[in-house]
């Protein structure tokens, strides 16, 4: 696991901006998504500081655990790097049935529930970021 861990996120790092620029159907927000589903639904403000920022792993990596800056630019910067967050983890759960070609059957559904249970709660916090990023960007735009 670490290797992929470590792999799938280098390889993410690698991958130009522009991948991430364009609003693809993975980055997409769903109709049902809004800041209040991650909050309300999900607590995700009191479990969110206790996620790892993985940037620091990496000397291209963007921090994204605090604010550096408020300007657009930043902001902008910051909605592409929680899509290549959020394109690492997806990455990290769609490996996990290499586990089952060398473990008993019972050891890949493990591996299954670790993949699960280590990637959605990153990729949930990356996409509440990026909602509030959006709109972050939408107000600094309309100011200006």
């Amino acid at each position: 696991w670490l290797a992929i861990h470590l792999g799938m996120s280098f390889l993410a790092t690698k991958i130009p901006d522009s991948f991430f620029i364009k609003n693809s159907w993975l980055f997409k927000t769903a109709g049902f998504e809004d800041s209040c589903l991650y909050v309300k639904f999900f607590k995700i403000k009191k479990w969110k500081k206790i996620i790892p920022d993985g940037a620091s792993i990496f000397k291209s990596g963007f921090p994204k655990k605090n604010l550096e800056r408020t300007d657009s630019k930043y902001f902008k910067k910051f909605l592409i790097e929680t899509r290549r967050g959020e394109f690492a983890h997806w990455l990290q759960i769609i490996l996990v049935p290499v586990f089952f070609l060398w473990n008993y059957w019972w050891v890949g559904i493990i591996m299954v529930i670790y993949a699960f249970a280590a990637n959605v709660p990153c990729i949930l916090l990356q996409r509440y970021n990026r909602i509030r990023f959006t709109n972050l960007i939408k107000l600094k735009d309309k100011k200006n």
